[in-house]
């Protein structure tokens, strides 16, 4: 058993750029050590997803509620009424057991755990090779109208401007190139104890 306490990888995307593909790549792997933070949301569940596996899904009010009582490292009102947030105790849990945590967040969740932990922390934007072919993927997905696309794109460029706030940013132009790129940039991370 690892007696060092573990460190944070922290991912942040555009909707669309293949980052939760990444994570689940990076995870399956095994040769990371790495420990998955489910996030807490308050979006309904789609298909298939499962709470305390996919996301804790919470009403807004138990999310507001657990806000006021300083149980997130961070949160987002990502859109009007919709938060997602990492709960302290899942982070503490992951890293108190020796496992570097790989965290899946927007940009401004992201950027806030950077500066939470510091040194402690890994940030890593994944950008698409252009908008339009984030558009091209989101459209291919067939799960939101165009009108929540246009949001979704909308907001991709705003996340997209930030990327220079980042630790490294890794372009996903061709999935297994990127996945390798971002393996390697964690191993590098996770020896510097």
């Amino acid at each position: 058993m690892n007696n060092k306490r573990g460190k944070i990888i922290v991912i942040a995307a555009p909707s669309g750029c293949g980052k939760s593909t990444i994570i689940n790549a990076l995870l399956e792997g095994g040769d990371l050590n790495l420990g998955f933070s489910v996030s807490a949301t308050t979006r309904p569940p789609r298909e298939g997803e499962v709470d305390g596996v996919n996301y804790y899904f919470m009403s807004e009010e138990n999310f507001r509620d657990a806000i006021a009582e300083g149980r997130f490292v961070e949160f987002e009102e990502v859109y009007p009424g919709r938060f997602y947030g990492t709960l302290r105790s899942e982070i503490d849990r992951i890293l108190d057991e020796g496992h570097n945590i790989i965290l899946d967040l927007d940009v401004n969740g992201a950027l806030s755990v950077k500066k939470l932990y510091g040194r402690e922390a890994l940030s890593i934007f994944i950008e698409p090779p252009s908008i339009e072919e984030l558009r091209r993927r989101l459209e291919f997905r067939g799960t939101e109208s165009s009108e929540v696309i246009d949001v979704r794109v909308d907001r991709a460029q705003y996340e997209i401007s930030r990327a220079a706030e980042f630790d490294t940013a890794v372009v996903n132009d061709r999935l297994d190139e990127a996945i390798n790129t971002v393996r390697n940039i964690i191993k590098g991370f996770t020896v510097l104890y």
